[in-house]
């Protein structure tokens, strides 16, 4: 030891820890600082706890190693809702192909074949096309007409006067019509021979189903004669009523039969219309009587019917 270290009392060696005397197990620990045999626990192992072995868990049978980053699958519990959501839509699926097929079956029951059409012949079902086809005919070239006629009165110089002449045309038609102008064009002459009266074969009720098939076939002005020359136009609020005494009082004027009603209209459809099964023609014949058309390319209306005076009808603006 140096004389600085014996003077600053630095650099002395520390003492060394007292070893434990190696004894037998039973004997104190002759240490002073020893802790008391009581204060050990009894249960502590004398040497090192060595820890034991675990098992790594073993593998289910089956499974597979999973790799890294591979997708996880979904579990039964996840993909119970894509089940059920698959069956409710199989569900609405077959809900609407039932409605579907109960609704073609109802069409087809009420598109069924009529009893009456399928008890007409052959030939009335051809004429009854024929009208049909000659009233569509006549209904387009209607459209036709009135298309030009607003062509005519939208375009500038020529609206005033087209708006005139479409007026006038007008004017004329409904005068025809309401019976107040005479008009001349192709049609039928029907003579009604029989016993007339509400027992005979030529009553009200038989004339008036004359003028309702005529008009339903497309007639656009009438007037009906006696065997006396007395004629009455018939227009929509014409009436007829069989006479006491017999024959028939027309819209207030007595005629005598035989009947002559004028028709101006489409002979082929007017004629059809007459001659249908059930119709006029047969229903007065099977009662004793005869109905006879004759065509006429000139058929002349010319009994007026006159003015009605409205009191409450305006017309709206």
């Amino acid at each position: 030891m140096s004389e600085e270290h014996r003077e600053t009392g630095t650099g002395w060696p520390e003492p060394a820890e007292p070893e434990r005397p190696a004894g037998p197990a039973s004997e104190p620990d002759p240490r002073p600082d020893a802790p008391d045999p009581d204060e050990l626990s009894p249960l502590a192992p004398a040497g090192p706890v060595e820890q034991e072995d675990v098992p790594p868990p073993a593998e289910e049978p089956g499974a597979v190693a999973e790799e890294p980053g591979a997708a996880e699958e979904p579990s039964p519990a996840e993909a119970k809702p894509v089940s059920r959501r698959l069956t409710s839509a199989g569900a609405m699926i077959a809900v609407l192909l039932a409605l579907l097929g109960f609704t073609l079956v109802v069409q087809l029951k009420t598109t069924s074949t009529d009893p009456t059409l399928a008890a007409t012949r052959e030939e009335d079902l051809v004429r009854i096309s024929s009208d049909l086809d000659s009233r569509e005919r006549r209904l387009r070239q209607d459209i036709e007409a009135l298309e030009d006629s607003q062509r005519q009165l939208r375009s500038g110089e020529q609206g005033r006067q087209a708006a005139l002449e479409e007026a006038t045309r007008r004017a004329d038609e409904l005068g025809i019509l309401a019976g107040t102008l005479p008009a001349v064009g192709p049609g039928l002459s029907v003579r009604f021979d029989g016993p007339d009266g509400p027992d005979g074969a030529i009553s009200a009720a038989r004339i008036l189903d004359a003028v309702q098939e005529l008009r339903g076939a497309g007639a656009e002005a009438m007037q009906i004669a006696g065997s006396d020359g007395t004629a009455v136009r018939v227009i929509a609020s014409t009436y007829f009523v069989d006479g006491p005494t017999g024959g028939l009082v027309v819209d207030g004027r007595r005629l005598n039969g035989p009947y002559t009603i004028l028709v101006i209209g489409d002979p082929a459809t007017l004629r059809t219309a007459l001659n249908i099964p059930g119709g006029v023609v047969a229903s007065v014949e099977e009662a004793g009587g005869n109905v006879t058309p004759e065509d006429s390319e000139a058929v002349e209306v010319s009994q007026l019917h006159a003015p009605i005076k409205l009191e409450h009808a305006r017309p709206v603006s």
